[in-house]
């Protein structure tokens, strides 16, 4: 306040040495007509702060305001451990951007050797099996050949035994041939029913084989699945070439530490150990937060309940603001699931439909909520705009023909909502009014208004036009 009244006084010394040294002033009747629009140059508004807002429209007498802050939502958060054990290489500093797929930090695990090596021998096991699958083939094939020679053996032998048992039936004798004929048959039949088994032992040996692959190149896909999680790569990419290298050995056998990739984009808030640290299974090591994906909360009064109801039209607006322009979060309302009854109040959440750059985690606020959607949006301007001047509100509107000059006018206005006022009248669509420095113009034109004025380029004020 002292201070206040120091520029004061210093407006009035200068105000009057400043009329001392103007030439006589002009006859009366040839005076300028009383006007109430004071001068502001650019100059003069960089040394008083002078700062304009544009006249907007808001559904003002239906708005509902609360205190609030901004909070992070559970799924912005996500947390890296370690996915085994081993030491840990940090990749990322705090507060670093990553996107996802960054790498944060590798570990060198012993663990992961033993993975490797384990599908190491997996692998050369089902190249075992297949080795021998391909060397049975042609041990299968050549049974079948033996045992279709025989069955063809077989075949002619009972068609001789047939011949000389019909020779011998009509014209006798044929004994000696007639036996030679049968144990010849039942030699091919016993070497028949041999390569029957031999086959069928083979057979089996073949299905054993096939199973054994089979069972092996699952394991080995199962084993591949484990690393793939372990890793965070596919098990395409393990089987693949290793990228960046010349080497023929898949990827799972060259890779030699595990590299743990931001699963989201966001920022690195939080490390939990230092680089070097020995970590087991599971521990906490990074966390990346989406700081763009947050929620306004509020203390709203029981006593409003009447009034509320989740999917009203809300919106955040920053704690301090200096211009009508602030970037407001629009969204809809949620009513929170717990009120306090000693307080007599309940959480208030907003969802956000659009975002802006102040919402961030734990950036205070207020939560307007529009009550009655239907109303007709009247012109307002924030309620700091508006000075009381004696017994007259003032308000400083900008001259739509000279931006260098403001005009002093007497508010016309209705209802407030704390924040905003409607203004009933002098002031239209598209006019700017004076937010910053509005206090100064004030104390220079108190008392004065009809008489105008202009200020000099080192914030003084003096009544008339400049000379």
């Amino acid at each position: 306040m002292a201070a206040r009244l120091r520029f004061v006084l210093v407006v009035t010394l200068l105000a009057s040495a400043c009329s001392k040294k103007q030439e006589p002033q002009p006859a009366h009747d040839e005076a300028q007509a009383p006007t109430n629009r004071i001068a502001v140059p650019e100059t003069v508004r960089k040394n008083l702060g002078i700062d304009f807002v544009k006249v907007e429209r808001r559904r003002v007498a239906q708005t509902l305001r609360f205190s609030g802050h901004f909070e992070l939502l559970m799924t912005a958060r996500h947390e890296l451990r370690t996915p085994v054990q081993g030491r840990i290489t940090l990749l990322v500093k705090p507060l670093q951007s990553v996107q996802a797929g960054d790498p944060i930090f590798r570990v060198d695990s012993p663990g992961w050797r033993q993975t490797q090596r384990e599908i190491g021998e997996i692998a050369t096991q089902i190249r075992v099996e297949e080795a021998r699958l391909a060397s049975m083939q042609p041990l299968v094939a050549a049974h079948r050949e033996h045992e279709q020679s025989l069955r063809e053996a077989a075949s002619v032998l009972e068609a001789r035994q047939k011949n000389v048992e019909e020779t011998q039936s009509s014209v006798g004798g044929q004994a000696r041939e007639l036996s030679e004929a049968r144990a010849q048959l039942a030699q091919v039949r016993g070497d028949l029913a041999e390569a029957r088994e031999k086959g069928a032992t083979t057979d089996a040996a073949l299905a054993e084989v096939q199973a054994q692959l089979i069972a092996g190149r699952d394991r080995f896909r199962l084993a591949l699945e484990a690393a793939a999680a372990v890793t965070g790569s596919t098990v395409e990419q393990l089987i693949g070439d290793a990228p960046g290298t010349t080497s023929k050995l898949p990827y799972w056998r060259v890779l030699s530490a595990i590299e743990v990739r931001a699963s989201a984009g966001g920022v690195v808030d939080q490390l939990q150990v230092a680089s070097g640290s020995w970590l087991e299974t599971g521990q906490l090591v990074v966390t990346v937060s989406d700081l763009g994906q947050v929620r306004f909360r509020a203390r709203g009064l029981q006593s409003d309940l009447p009034r509320l109801r989740s999917g009203l039209s809300a919106q955040a607006v920053p704690a301090l603001s200096t211009s009508a322009g602030e970037e407001r979060v629009p969204g809809a309302l949620l009513l929170g699931s717990d009120a306090d009854p000693s307080q007599r109040t309940l959480d208030l959440f907003l969802e956000p439909t659009a975002t802006a750059a102040w919402a961030r985690p734990g950036v205070a606020g207020f939560l307007e909520i529009e009550t009655a959607g239907t109303a007709e949006p009247v012109l307002a301007i924030p309620l700091a705009a508006t000075l009381q001047d004696g017994l007259e509100r003032v308000l400083f509107r900008r001259d739509p023909a000279d931006a260098d000059k403001v005009i002093r006018l007497e508010a016309d206005l209705g209802l407030d909502d704390g924040r905003w006022v409607e203004v009933k009248s002098g002031l239209r669509d598209g006019d700017e009014v004076v937010l910053a420095g509005a206090y100064e113009l004030m104390l220079a034109s108190s008392g004065s208004a009809a008489k105008g004025g202009h200020f000099h380029s080192d914030g003084t004020f003096h009544a008339g036009e400049h000379k």
